[in-house]
């Protein structure tokens, strides 16, 4: 009996032990990337140094990460400014909460990319309560003028027009150049579709309307096959292509895309069924915007035909300018090469012409 009652008890005592150290519950998974990628924090920045918040509609963009680690740079070479991102995820509720946690802590400028570039004046309202200096970069809000409620709100950004104009340009010439083969169909007509990125954005609206009209003003009668909105994204781009390609495959001629991004996706798109590689006469000429590095290697693949530089540096440098002589008390301007536009509210970066 002794014996039984000793087996009994350590039994008891090693079930106690394995129950006590065992796990409780199963182990959380690890956050996604994009769960973790929400909010970044620049180097340490010496004791003083002014904060300056930066809100991107989204870091997943080629173009603004392109802006992003610019900024990263500036920021690692003058301990005088830390500077720290936040990702809105395409939110505008959502930036709009950041925007508040932001002005409820410790920051001396923001750097706003609006999400939706209607809720600029909501963004307006709620920072002029501070008095905290506000700069707007690349989104342009529909109304310029809205910046003039707020003698501390800026924009840094394009010429809107500009980028459309020279899309349009490169067009022309290589239609020009290359009209025998071009014009596939042989109908004397410029037979295109077009990748939009969005109706709530002024930027797609004139990349779409200036690009067109270039190539109509130079004389040469153009035929839209379709037009998508993408939304400034590759795979959404893709299957636009894809369904063009199903139906219209012989009589598309040009590719007008308003970001690199959404080229990359019809290129994916005219590669898949032999088209746009070295190795084949099988071609369709894609146009985007921004110069990404992709696009870069894809023009000099002879996969796509040309794109309009959006100057990342450049970018970054304006704003990083900016926000530091207002979060220093000073104009935004002063001291630097830049000049505000008949807005009197607005820098421009210029955009230059990119083609092998």
């Amino acid at each position: 009996m002794k014996r039984l009652l000793t087996v009994g008890l350590v039994s008891a005592m090693i079930l106690s032990l394995a129950v006590g150290c065992g796990p409780k519950k199963e182990a959380e998974a690890p956050a996604t990337e994009a769960e973790t990628q929400t909010e970044e924090a620049a180097q340490p920045a010496a004791e003083g140094a002014k904060k300056v918040e930066v809100l991107f509609y989204q870091f997943n963009d080629t173009y603004l990460s392109m802006v992003r680690e610019e900024l990263k740079k500036l920021d690692e070479a003058d301990p005088e400014i830390e500077f720290s991102f936040q990702d809105a995820q395409g939110d505008q509720g959502k930036q709009n909460d950041e925007v508040d946690a932001t002005l409820s802590g410790n920051v001396d400028a923001l750097l706003v990319n609006l999400v939706d570039t209607g809720a600029a004046q909501v963004v307006i309202d709620k920072v002029k309560e501070t008095e905290k200096p506000l700069v707007f970069f690349n989104r342009e809000p529909d109304n310029i003028d809205s910046y003039k409620t707020y003698d501390k709100a800026r924009f840094v950004g394009t010429q809107i027009e500009e980028a459309g104009v020279m899309q349009g340009e490169l067009v022309k010439a290589y239609w020009e150049a290359n009209k025998e083969t071009a014009d596939r169909n042989k109908n004397g007509k410029l037979d295109y579709v077009l990748l939009h990125g969005g109706l709530d954005n002024a930027e797609a609206i004139a990349r779409s309307e200036y690009s067109v009209k270039t190539v109509m003003d130079a004389g040469i009668e153009v035929n839209k096959i379709g037009e998508q909105i993408a939304l400034w994204d590759t795979e959404k781009a893709k299957q636009a292509m894809d369904a063009w390609l199903a139906k219209d495959e012989a009589n598309i001629d040009v590719v007008f895309a308003n970001n690199d991004g959404m080229a990359i996706g019809a290129i994916n798109a005219l590669k898949a069924i032999g088209y746009n590689d070295a190795d084949t006469s099988k071609h369709v000429a894609v146009f985007g915007v921004d110069a990404t590095e992709e696009a870069k290697a894809a023009i000099a693949a002879g996969s796509m035909d040309g794109t309009v530089m959006q100057d990342a540096p450049a970018m970054a440098k304006a704003m990083y300018d900016l926000a530091k002589n207002a979060a220093n008390g000073k104009e935004f301007i002063e001291g630097t090469d830049y000049s505000y536009d008949a807005s009197g509210v607005a820098v421009r970066i210029p955009y230059a012409k990119y083609e092998q």
